[in-house]
């Protein structure tokens, strides 16, 4: 995130102190910071170069170019379309980088190339685009979008064990170029946003994307967490705010602050295993269904063919045959 700026001349440890995070950090690869930090020093640099795009490309993209991206799509009637709008968008601000989504079978593929090669921050540019043009699709249509893979053009960095949590497990790196597939049907889901949502989105936006539609966060992890150990079992939200000695209301609260809700995270929780198992194992259906909680394995299938747009026996199908 820094290296547009400290290529521009600006010093990194300066940045970091404006928003309490001490310098240390940048000479372990190991350390981590809160997420709100994160969301903040986000915003920082963004105000501070005056570009969204945190100085990485030839172009800058000025602040206030993220809310025209939002405003572009929120009037999409599908996600197809929305994202079409949102690659056009780009193409025009960062003019060195080719986008563009394509429907391959069942699947769709978001792709993202160098037009010029990149000189600063290359991996970082990567990360931060495929993060924009996810989140922002996840946030528009009010639900989380699984990426069944993604190939990334780079060598495998050393946070790579951190992009479990970011984007999916199901990551491979030298590729050359990058390609996100999901489900093709998904493009199909109805955008969900207004301008009284926009105008709630925007406040703390767009370093708040980094927040939303990730499994990292602490009052988040901790309540998966607590519902992973009680699997087959489903706990309702009355007891786990109990376990977390928490009332119902604070616990809604603060995981709303934290861009989640006790059934986003239950319904991410359950998508999460299933698609682990349905990949990695041959378990029968019917068995992982009753692993996850689900009374009847028909309601199984309805949320997975919800959650990738094809049944579990066609989703294994289709990794089994690349």
């Amino acid at each position: 995130m820094l290296a547009g700026a400290a290529h521009t001349g600006h010093d990194p440890a300066a940045l970091l102190a404006a928003v309490g995070i001490a310098a240390d950090c940048l000479a372990d690869d190991a350390a981590r910071i809160p997420l709100a930090d994160y969301a903040a020093l986000y915003n920082h640099v963004n105000a501070v170069l005056d570009d969204e795009a945190f100085g990485l490309f030839a172009a800058p993209m000025r602040v206030g170019c993220f809310e025209f991206l939002c405003r572009a799509t929120i009037t999409a009637p599908q996600l197809g379309e929305a994202l079409a709008r949102a690659i056009r968008f780009l193409r025009a601000l960062l003019p060195d980088m080719e986008i563009g989504i394509v429907r391959d079978g069942d699947s769709a593929l978001l792709t993202i190339a160098e037009g010029q090669p990149l000189v600063v921050g290359r991996v970082f540019a990567y990360e931060w685009l495929l993060r924009l043009l996810h989140g922002l699709s996840c946030w528009l249509v009010g639900r989380g979008i699984a990426l069944d893979a993604v190939d990334f053009p780079y060598p495998r960095p050393a946070h790579a064990d951190d992009y479990a949590q970011i984007y999916t497990a199901n990551s491979r790196f030298d590729a050359p170029r990058l390609a996100a597939r999901i489900a093709g049907n998904l493009l199909e889901l109805p955008i969900r946003r207004d301008e009284a949502a926009l105008q709630r989105f925007l406040d703390g936006a767009p370093g708040k994307l980094t927040m939303l539609y990730r499994n990292d966060r602490e009052l988040v992890m901790r309540v998966r967490d607590h519902l992973r150990a009680a699997l087959p079992e489903v706990p309702e939200l009355e007891a786990t705010a109990a376990a977390l000695r928490l009332t119902p209301r604070t616990l809604n609260r603060r995981l709303e602050e934290e861009g989640s809700s006790f059934r986003a995270i239950k319904d991410a929780l359950r998508r999460d295993l299933a698609l682990s198992r349905i990949a990695k194992t041959a378990q029968p259906v019917a068995d992982l269904a009753a692993d996850l909680g689900y009374a009847d394995p028909s309601a199984f299938y309805r949320a997975f063919v919800g959650w990738t747009g094809v049944s579990p026996s066609a989703y294994r199908r289709r990794l089994r045959d690349g």
